[in-house]
């Protein structure tokens, strides 16, 4: 995914990145063209290419998560560009919340920014352990060597803070296209590799997440016709591990046992299936399991309880309530819950944890605990980001007003 400030260009590098790799159609091509002469622009506008909404193009910024899919010889991509408005936070921690690389971008005129610090912090929070730094717009700063190597420590003194391993920095040109996938002529001193060259290379570390068999419960299928009177099948996405025909099982929250009958794929029978599959699983024992149950296998048991604490990023105008009653979504899971206490909340300037001034306003991150109304099963994000995440709704309004990630208990 990539992120940063307003204007730092992000959608300008995936479309620089698209052209230069010539993966962009020629109809494709036609219509930037024409678009970019009907905006009265003096070139082709790359940016245009991931910008799809009209109110984008106007005002040249991204609101909407715009995915882009394309493959190189050695791996295969799907690029979110993320919105970089204070206002569209939200927007970035859906596109951040699936991706195992951050790509941020920095103006080089600007520097590090509070847009930069904020959604480094966010997608730190949400295990994304690959960053790479590409500090922007060298060709209006005369590709200074100076000036890249203040923002990259800058940047360095802020990734320490965040706990960042895994990170990269590259002096580009996106409209330009200076070390975007050709090595810059102009910054002959940067010895490192190409954009391009980096994402191909990358190792992406999944080490602990998704290792223990989980498989939220979304439906029951029940056919009711003369071929299949006895069938039924528990339906959903296996959200960690596998399972397999003959494993035995727990249904949460009965506790109950059983073992896998079958495993059905759309309308074959299947041996195994592993995270990320969407399967129906029949049991040998009539199990009483409906929406929002989990299968789990014995010694795999996630934590539970109604006390829980958690980091959150506020979407909301209105400010989280202390106090205030919310429904949350975790999983296939729905029940309300209330908020127990405002832990501290996340300084934006100095990254450091604020427990005098808890108020959490919009785009805010603060670390809460909710008393749920029943016991809900979870892990700790960092384990299982599907099973580790939460979303807070008003029910009043019915809006989602918050994301919220499970920290280790």
């Amino acid at each position: 995914m990539t992120a940063g400030s307003v204007d730092d260009g992000k959608s300008t590098l995936i479309g620089r990145l698209l052209y230069d790799s010539k993966f962009i159609f020629e109809d494709q091509m036609a219509h930037l063209v024409e678009s970019s002469k009907r905006l009265g622009k003096e070139s082709i506008d790359l940016s245009l290419l991931t910008d799809g909404l009209r109110a984008e193009r106007e005002q040249g910024i991204t609101i909407d998560v715009a995915y882009r899919h394309f493959s190189t010889p050695s791996r295969k991509f799907i690029i979110a560009d993320t919105p970089g408005h204070v206002q569209y936070t939200r927007n970035m921690v859906t596109g951040a919340s699936t991706a195992d690389l951050a790509v941020m971008l920095i103006d080089a005129r600007n520097g590090m920014l509070e847009q930069t610090i904020r959604h480094s912090f966010i997608a730190a929070l949400l295990d994304i352990r690959h960053f790479i730094f590409c500090i922007n717009k060298m060709d209006l700063v005369d590709h200074s060597e100076e000036v890249f190597m203040k923002i990259r420590n800058d940047l360095l003194s802020m990734a320490e803070k965040l706990k960042i391993k895994d990170l990269h920095f590259i002096p580009i040109s996106a409209k330009f296209g200076d070390n975007v996938v050709k090595v810059s002529e102009n910054m002959k001193w940067h010895r490192g590799r190409t954009f391009l060259d980096l994402i191909e290379s990358i190792e992406i570390d999944r080490e602990n997440k998704f290792h223990q068999a989980r498989f939220p419960v979304q439906t029951v299928i029940r056919p009711y016709s003369s071929d299949n009177k006895d069938y039924r099948g528990y339906a959903g996405r296996v959200a960690g591990g596998s399972f397999q025909k003959g494993d035995e099982i727990i249904a949460l929250p009965s506790m109950l046992r059983s073992r896998i009958k079958n495993i059905n794929d759309s309308e074959k029978s299947i041996e195994k299936a592993v995270t990320g599959d969407s399967v129906s699983i029949t049991l040998e024992d009539p199990v009483d399991i409906s929406r929002g149950d989990m299968i789990v296998k014995p010694g795999e048991v996630p934590q539970s309880g109604q006390n829980i604490s958690l980091m959150i990023c506020w979407f909301n105008e209105r400010a989280l309530k202390l106090g205030g009653r919310y429904l949350i979504r975790t999983n296939t899971n729905e029940t309300s819950c209330i908020v127990r206490s405002v832990n501290y909340r996340i300084n934006m300037h100095t990254l450091e944890k604020d427990t005098k001034s808890k108020s959490t306003k919009m785009n805010d991150i603060s670390n809460i605990t909710i008393h749920t109304a029943k016991p809900i099963f979870y892990d700790a994000y960092i384990y299982n980001s599907i099973t580790g995440s939460m979303i807070f709704i008003d029910e009043g309004t019915n809006e989602t007003v918050a994301a919220g990630m499970i920290m280790p208990g």
